[in-house]
């Protein structure tokens, strides 16, 4: 039998299209290539942005400002020591990009000016901290993607 070009570009159309499909069957159903989306109510949080610009823009502002280390004990988050620690409130949420079910928000409570996130609750990898502070009225806010 003699396949002319018609027949050869249609088996060549038929390669191509079931090829693609496998892979989007492949990416579907397989969970080793589910992520989640970057937040689940993303025009709620644009509302929010402003706010979130000025605080930045606070936090920037300050001669100190927030800074992490990772210690054998866990994450080490230093508040600037020119502020009272005492009246320092707000949260800190941890957000891991690979897997939402690894995300926990932590109420601000200080002793000192020195955090500690123990580190059970740290996985190694990819982290992006958040922390939303208030201090005599004014917000700050300090964000930062880290490898721990």
């Amino acid at each position: 039998m003699k396949i002319n070009w018609g027949t050869a570009i249609v088996l060549a159309f038929i390669g191509f299209i079931s090829f693609i499909m496998y892979f989007v069957i492949k990416m579907n159903t397989n969970e080793k290539y589910s992520h989640d989306l970057v937040t689940e109510e993303y025009y709620k949080e644009e509302l929010a942005f402003q706010k979130e610009i000025d605080a930045e823009k606070n936090a920037k502002a300050l001669k100190n400002n927030i800074t992490l280390k990772k210690t054998s004990y866990g994450m080490l988050i230093t508040f600037p020591e020119e502020k009272k620690f005492d009246k320092i409130s707000g949260t800190i949420f941890l957000y891991r990009p690979s897997n939402k079910k690894l995300d926990f928000e932590i109420p601000i409570s200080l002793q000192n000016n020195i955090y500690l996130i123990q580190d059970e609750y740290m996985i190694e990898g990819r982290w992006n901290i958040t922390i939303d502070w208030q201090y005599e009225s004014t917000s700050y806010m300090f964000k930062k993607s880290f490898t721990y």
